[in-house]
């Protein structure tokens, strides 16, 4: 794999935003009393569905720290096919699907959208959204860097 620019490290204060925008939707889940593995679980699937293998490392790992099982964590890339995730995880999942293939399907489908906006608060459902926006963001940045996977994970 052609070496690049690691874009997140050449450009910190910039990258210091997107940190910043990432704690800011935890502390906002938190307050909307969203579950934690919920956020990591969309943060796995936008990251599958991009190809960001050190997003999809970290939040597997950040997903199996909150208690999450390794299966659910696996199944992720299947969801539609198990009967393993909640009404509001499914949801999340749909919503993560439609907006982190925006280019493919040009908009959230009608279905899509009432399926999240009945599962989830108004609050609920800004933070996923928000969520799904900012996990795409370092994906692009992660996928377009070739970011390599730590040698010793945390």
């Amino acid at each position: 794999m052609t070496k690049r620019i690691q874009i997140s490290e050449r450009s910190p204060q910039l990258f210091k935003h997107l940190l910043n925008l990432h704690h800011d939707i935890e502390k906002a889940a938190a307050d909307a009393g969203l579950d934690q593995r919920l956020i990591e679980l969309v943060k796995i699937r936008a990251s599958l569905l991009n190809g960001c293998a050190y997003c999809l490392d970290l939040h597997a790992r950040d997903a199996r720290k909150l208690g999450e099982t390794e299966r659910r964590v696996l199944m992720v890339g299947a969801w539609q096919e198990t009967d393993f995730y909640s009404e509001q995880e499914r949801a999340a999942l749909a919503l993560t699907d439609a907006m982190t293939r925006l280019s493919q399907v040009q908009d959230v489908p009608d279905d899509v959208y009432e399926q999240a906006t009945t599962a989830f608060t108004e609050e609920q459902y800004l933070v996923v959204a928000w969520a799904i926006t900012a996990i795409n963001a370092f994906n692009r940045l992660g996928v377009t860097s070739h970011k390599p996977l730590p040698e010793n994970p945390r």
